[in-house]
């Protein structure tokens, strides 16, 4: 009996000591085969402490989906394109605003925009004699470059108290992406709003 004892320990000794050697596809076992790839390693390892992760801050403004600084009068930042669909539309830009907010609206042009508007010549006469409206309140832009849609998707992440006002596409896409700041857009002859907050009672389509 105490024979089978003995060969039933050493059995288990022996598995275990199989079980505690390192297998060949170890990394610590590659990295002493081949010195080039612990280099390659300690290189990503450094990349990855030096890389400074820059994580954009929360505004303040929101409430989980809600936007706070949303209410009435409503400050909508007005695009070239939404300009001109309401020209052909026949649409009066300000009170075609109050009809389909309910509320006071304040229509903002920046200076991109403007020079945007101006640089597309004579065509656009009706436009940029609409935009010079004393009505319309004009931003001063400090930033470089005249590139009228990278001046309103600034403007709008840095405060958050803006409605976009636009038609086109790629804007809507990038606006899309900012939290808390709705669209208004020209569809059926008529303004329509995205992504406003049930809250302030904005018509649905």
């Amino acid at each position: 009996m105490a024979r089978t004892k003995q060969t039933r320990k050493m059995v288990k000794q022996r598995f275990a000591q199989i079980q505690k050697r390192i297998s060949l596809k170890d990394p610590r076992v590659l990295e002493k085969l081949d010195p080039k790839k612990k280099k390659l390693n300690d290189e990503k390892k450094k990349k990855a402490l030096e890389e400074v992760r820059s994580v954009p801050q929360v505004s303040s403004a929101l409430f989980f989906q809600y936007n706070t600084q949303l209410g009435p009068p409503f400050h909508i930042l007005v695009d070239t394109n939404f300009i001109n669909f309401s020209i052909k539309y026949k649409l009066d830009i300000i009170p075609s605003m109050m009809d389909c907010l309910y509320a006071k609206c304040i229509p903002y042009i920046t200076d991109c925009v403007l020079a945007e508007v101006e640089k597309l010549g004579r065509k656009y006469k009706v436009a940029l004699r609409i935009m010079k409206d004393p009505r319309f309140e004009r931003l001063p832009c400090s930033h470089k470059g005249t590139y009228a849609d990278d001046c309103l998707v600034q403007r709008v992440q840095q405060h958050k108290c803006y409605i976009v006002a636009t038609n086109d596409k790629d804007l809507k896409r990038r606006i899309r992406k900012i939290p808390g700041v709705p669209i208004m857009y020209i569809a059926h002859h008529r303004y329509s709003i995205e992504r406003m907050p049930d809250a302030y009672g904005a018509p649905r389509e």
